[in-house]
């Protein structure tokens, strides 16, 4: 299941915007022009399916840091996804999902408004075409529909001012199997930021052994799937290995896991020219972010929905290509979205051009600008897109 529009209104420095995103995208812009904002608004929808929108909202602060400006009285967000089965058509059978949230009063407090989910490109019943509606709400008033279209109608004491009636589609409201794949998929996506690699950070430290075939937004668990995936793929451990002879070159020989204390394993790399293997503690900040990018991007398990702010941070510029061409192959099975504001990173993309948007600051907002078509080719044939931007020409040709 892939984003084919996404429209949000009223949401931190998204003010009003509409993105349609390719299968592999790149965000571009300067510090401040809102990525992270819209990676963020990712991680909310997820969460929101998930049943932890009141918990998300908290942790953030309430509604103010939420909302535009902090003075946004509702933020509305309307998702139009391709269906979860790959064969059937993208857009006449797509699906789509409205959330919007009330904020309550001028405090943190809010409420779900409003939601929606159905297809709405329109269904050939007879002669006529009509839509397709899977669930309803309007606050604490809620249908959701069965295969046949028969309403079931939740009672009030079911549902939560705070949380989403599609975070219940896989619990006691769990009567359409297309809404429930939906609401699945929708979980699944995963955004990664603020990869915490420091001395102390769990993704140095042993991992409890556990079959884990996907790394969590956080990344903590990497080492818990590097071994899952390392040591029962074949073909995954040879995509590690290329990618870390390619960044490292020959002297890399392999990954090893052995046993720690009380059930655990550890994370050690194996040199040619040195006897003594190189444990995760002591691996340098830039290898294991390259590790971690290369397990999110080859794992045969990813997520639906890749996003990754700013891949560059930490590594040395020669692995860019790498991570690149990595993501152009997940781009094959996933929706790749990656943020940056580094011109190399852009040059990374050599043979595959991601489709690019550009978002820059305007009268207190952000804008998202598109680069495609005729104008876009013409400069790629004189110019990469990373000259492009250092020159400010990307920016004029959106």
């Amino acid at each position: 299941m892939k984003i084919l529009e996404l429209k949000v209104e009223g949401y931190r420095s998204l003010k009003e915007v509409l993105w349609r995103p390719g299968d592999l995208n790149l965000v571009i812009g300067p510090n401040g022009s809102g990525k992270s904002n819209l990676l963020r608004l990712l991680e909310l929808m997820s969460v929101s399916a998930r049943g932890g929108l009141g918990k998300y909202i908290q942790t953030i602060g309430g509604m103010e840091p939420l909302v535009w400006d902090g003075q946004a009285s509702q933020i509305r967000i309307r998702v139009k996804a391709s269906p979860v089965d790959e064969w059937r058509d993208a857009e006449r059978e797509s699906l789509t999902y409205e959330l919007f949230l009330d904020r309550l009063g001028g405090g943190s407090s809010y409420r779900v408004n409003h939601e929606l989910l159905g297809n709405f490109h329109g269904v050939d019943i007879g002669k006529e075409t009509q839509p397709l509606k899977m669930m309803e709400r309007t606050r604490l008033s809620a249908v959701v529909f069965d295969m046949k279209e028969d309403r079931l109608v939740p009672q009030e004491t079911d549902l939560s001012e705070e949380e989403s009636l599609l975070s219940m589609i896989g619990g006691p409201f769990a009567f359409n199997p297309i809404a429930r794949s939906y609401r699945d998929q929708l979980v699944a996506w995963c955004v990664y930021h603020d990869l915490h690699v420091n001395r102390d950070a769990a993704i140095r430290q042993p991992a409890i052994t556990k079959l884990e075939k996907r790394v969590e937004p956080d990344g903590q668990n990497l080492i818990s799937v590097l071994h899952t995936l390392y040591t029962g793929d074949r073909e995954f451990k040879d995509e590690i290995n290329l990618a870390m002879r390619s960044a490292f070159g020959d002297d890399f020989d392999e990954l090893v896991f052995p046993p720690a204390a009380d059930q655990r394993i550890q994370l050690r790399v194996r040199w040619k020219s040195l006897k003594r293997e190189q444990s995760a503690a002591e691996l340098s900040d830039g290898t294991l972010r390259f590790l971690f990018l290369l397990t999110v991007l080859a794992s045969p398990e990813a997520a639906p929905v890749i996003a990754i702010d700013e891949p560059e941070t930490g590594l040395h510029p020669s692995m860019f290509p790498i991570v690149a061409e990595y993501a152009v192959g997940a781009s094959e099975k996933s929706q790749v979205i990656l943020t940056t504001h580094s011109p190399q990173v852009l040059d990374a993309f050599q043979r595959t051009v991601p489709k690019t948007t550009v978002m820059a600051w305007e009268d207190g907002q952000t804008v998202l600008k598109h680069l495609e078509g005729d104008a876009l080719k013409e400069w790629l044939r004189a110019y990469s897109l990373g000259k492009l931007f250092q020159s400010g020409e990307l920016e004029a040709l959106a």
